[in-house]
């Protein structure tokens, strides 16, 4: 950066272990990308003829990470081969789905767990979801909140990102990147 002028400024300790552990993770496990378009139109009538009822009744607001997460961990249980991690020459079969979603928080991103989503229903998910992301943005989070995930969702498309390429938070198995819901 010679002659370019810069600003220097030190990273936050939680920002510089992220960056940290998300390069270790790009050398464990190979990382390979995947694009598919989803007809969401369904969920989206759904969601909007039932929010309002959805809220009076469960006093929160359904989102589309809920309807995500579910679909993730249905699809889990019908294909658990894909639910794997190896270890040396072992394979190791995960035996509870603990799904991380990831949550933008002031200071960066954080990643609490619903764990055991594999033996709730949707409004089990739904409702551990919410007290995750209310509890990461009012810092309210234990350190076993964010421990034992297998798979986790990112959801970029929020930000307007069509795709994108996350990266495995180790040993997780698999991250799945939810890209913008789009009218078409």
């Amino acid at each position: 950066l010679d002659g370019v002028p810069v600003r220097r400024e030190k990273m936050s300790k939680m920002r510089a272990l992220i960056a940290e552990h998300m390069s270790r993770s790009v050398h464990v496990s190979p990382h390979v990308t995947t694009v598919f378009e989803i007809d969401m139109q369904n969920i989206v009538s759904f969601r909007e003829k039932q929010k309002a009822e959805f809220e009076k009744k469960h006093s929160f607001k359904i989102t589309y990470t809920h309807f995500i997460v579910n679909a993730a961990v249905q699809a889990i249980k019908e294909h658990p081969i894909v639910y794997v991690s190896v270890d040396g020459e072992d394979i190791l079969f995960k035996d509870e789905i603990n799904i991380g979603v990831a949550v933008a928080i002031e200071s960066g991103l954080i990643v609490p767990v619903v764990k055991n989503a594999g033996e709730m229903n949707f409004i089990e998910i739904a409702k551990a979801i919410d007290d995750l992301v209310m509890r990461a943005r009012t810092k309210k989070l234990l350190p076993t909140d964010v421990k034992g995930g297998t798979f986790s969702v990112t959801n970029p498309g929020l930000y307007g990102s069509i795709t994108s390429n996350p990266i495995i938070n180790q040993p997780q198995v698999a991250i799945l990147g939810v890209g913008q819901i789009q009218k078409r």
